[in-house]
């Protein structure tokens, strides 16, 4: 008893599974009526349609579909780099002379004017020595105008005159030598910027080439960073960037290519780039690490909606809507945007992409395009534009 209960309940649930199959599977029925499993179980095969019975919508009717237009689209060849940042100009100021800092007149992390007093040394030994030879100048002119007197008369000879005149002329070049060892112990700084932390302090006895501070003019950021030689002919001086700290993913900058190196490094097969942004707010710092973008136009290619995207073992592919039915054509994707999809296949803007009822769509299906299409039918069954989607 329990066997015939078994077999029953079996044939019940393959009459079922059959009977769903058909239902979600339209071009499952030709398949079975050749098979002989309708005559098997004592089913009536369910009628064709006219698209030649195997593209059905659930229920046996045209499927519907909601379409959208193919568009025209300009694909971008986007290049990302990681660049280095370095201020617009930095220099470190170094000692010139040996001496004890007497005085320091500039905090770390503080902002300087050009000519600004940075550090003064120690300076008793080189204002002694320009007061001597200060001395030595007024002595050697008291010796020539009197030589010059005495000339007039006969007394001196012309070349005693010329020893003096040279004499005066040492001693002016001693005082300039005074006034220039005098000038070193005064360390300044060359241009305006931001001083970093100092390695010196007040009382530090330093040797020449000692550095005092690094001042950086960070009012511009500088990115170097690397492009490959087959985009090197689409680059150009000024041309637009689109630049991210790594350590601010979510600040998007804007700045632009200043310069191009004129070689390419043999080992990268890429091409030298330095680019510029503005730092008027001052928050970013030589240093840093940038994500650099740039964009270059491409080809023009159709676009599409998004969800009209489909997969299969084959690749991607659309549906279209073409003299009433569903036409299945492989593309391959070039580029992805946030609300398109630019393809390479056969399909041209203005043909009506199907974005909706995609599930119950087999090749040739017949199709009813609804209401919110960008296409709908005209009354020969050709897709045309209705509205913009």
């Amino acid at each position: 008893m329990n066997l015939i209960k078994q077999t029953i309940y079996g044939f019940l649930a393959v009459i079922a599974a059959v009977g769903i199959w058909v239902f979600y599977v339209p071009s499952a029925a030709p398949f079975l009526e050749r098979a002989g499993v309708y005559d098997v179980l004592g089913l009536e095969p369910p009628e064709v349609s006219s698209a030649g019975g195997q593209g059905r919508g659930f229920g046996g009717g045209a499927a519907q579909v909601v379409t959208a237009e193919a568009r025209e689209g300009q694909s971008n060849d986007r290049v990302s780099a990681i660049g280095d940042g370095r201020a617009v100009r930095s220099v470190t100021v170094r000692s010139e002379a040996t001496g004890m800092i007497r005085q320091l007149a500039v905090a770390p992390g503080s902002y300087v004017e050009q000519d600004a007093l940075l550090a003064q040394l120690d300076d008793d030994a080189q204002r002694i020595a320009l007061e001597r030879a200060r001395l030595l100048v007024v002595d050697a002119s008291t010796d020539l105008d009197r030589l010059r007197q005495l000339g007039a008369s006969g007394a001196v000879s012309e070349v005693q005159i010329r020893a003096a005149e040279l004499a005066l002329r040492t001693a002016e070049l001693e005082v300039e030598q005074a006034q220039f060892e005098l000038q070193q112990r005064r360390i300044t700084a060359p241009i305006a910027g931001w001083t970093g932390i100092l390695e010196v302090e007040q009382g530090d006895r330093i040797s020449a080439q000692d550095t005092i501070a690094v001042i950086a003019d960070r009012s511009s950021i500088e990115i170097d960073f690397r492009v490959p030689e087959r985009f090197i002919g689409a680059l150009s001086i000024g041309m637009a960037m689109e630049v991210t700290p790594l350590a601010r993913p979510d600040t998007l900058l804007a700045g632009e290519i200043v310069a191009l190196d004129n070689v390419v490094d043999r080992a990268s097969r890429t091409l030298r780039v330095q680019g510029r942004l503005d730092n008027e707010d001052d928050n970013l710092r030589a240093g840093q690490a940038f994500s650099v973008v740039l964009s270059f136009p491409g080809d023009t290619l159709p676009s599409v909606d998004p969800l009209a995207i489909q997969w299969s073992g084959d690749g991607s592919y659309v549906w279209v809507a073409r003299e009433g039915a569903a036409v299945r054509v492989p593309v391959t994707i070039r580029q992805r945007n946030s609300d398109s999809v630019l393809i390479e296949g056969d399909v041209t803007p203005g043909d009506a992409v199907i974005i909706e009822g995609l599930q119950s769509l087999r090749p040739g299906a017949a199709i009813e395009i609804v209401a919110g299409s960008s296409a709908q039918a005209d009354g020969s069954g050709d897709a045309v534009a209705r509205n913009d989607r």
